[in-house]
């Protein structure tokens, strides 16, 4: 399992409805993408990081992991507005207002990020998929995504375990060896795909499978208090953003 899955199966929020956290991780998403860089996103990136680390418990570490990856995404897409390509300053100049944009992009991009992280951490995709036949996705869209999701970290397990075995015997000490141990490594995991993809479509016909997978939700009430707090929680950054968007410079 996955450091974020992990945290998501043991969150504080576990047995709360997805869709209360939907609404707070993709309202704070939705809100810095809408309000002004400056300083609307920054004011949902400290809100967002307030909620992840206070009353959602992520620890700090597992956050900074798993954010580090789309923060480099987001430093990748803003560097390249400091540039200017042709023009009277030679093929590549330094863009007048380059730093400018490219610091709006990156606080906008990494707020937005954080509020996805937030529903990441706080939700299993193993509570979503079945609850999104009764908004409207087909069954069998649905049965995908549940057995995809299955098969990914069986064949995560048996890559780590093709590693271990690898590097027990010496797989990783000359280069020619660690190209041998990739080659290896992505032929085995081929072979297992299929396999697994096999037998799970034998288990399924011996179980009677008739094209809908069932699965037992644990009853979770949709808490209005919680959504009426998530509203006052997106109404006061935007107006917060709105007072002091004219207040500061």
């Amino acid at each position: 399992m996955l450091p974020i899955d992990a945290a998501a199966h043991s969150s504080r929020w576990r047995r709360r409805h997805p869709v209360e956290k939907a609404a707070l991780g993709f309202g704070l998403t939705l809100s810095a993408v809408c309000l002004p860089p400056w300083p609307g996103a920054l004011l949902v990136a400290t809100a967002t990081l307030a909620v992840l680390l206070g009353p959602a418990g992520v620890p700090g570490r597992q956050l900074w992991r798993a954010f580090r990856i789309p923060l480099g995404f987001c430093v990748t897409g803003a560097v390249p507005l400091l540039f200017a390509v042709g023009g009277s300053g030679g093929p590549v100049a330094w863009a007048p207002d380059g730093p400018v944009h490219a610091g709006e992009l990156l606080l906008r991009t990494a707020s937005a990020s954080l509020g996805v992280l937030l529903f990441a951490f706080t939700t299993p995709v193993s509570d979503v998929l079945p609850r999104l036949v009764r908004a409207g996705v087909p069954a069998p869209v649905v049965d995908v995504a549940l057995v995809m999701y299955r098969i990914v970290f069986l064949l995560l397990d048996a890559q780590s375990k093709v590693r271990q075995a690898q590097a027990a015997r010496l797989g990783a000490t000359t280069r020619a060896a660690v190209w041998r141990s990739m080659a290896g490594l992505g032929a085995t995991s081929f072979v297992r795909a299929f396999d697994r993809a096999q037998r799970l479509q034998t288990g399924l016909a011996g179980r009677g499978y008739d094209g809908t997978l069932r699965v037992l939700l644990p009853e979770a009430p949709v808490s209005r208090p919680f959504l009426a707090a998530t509203g006052g929680l997106l109404a006061g950054l935007v107006a917060l953003t709105l007072v002091l968007e004219r207040l500061l410079p």
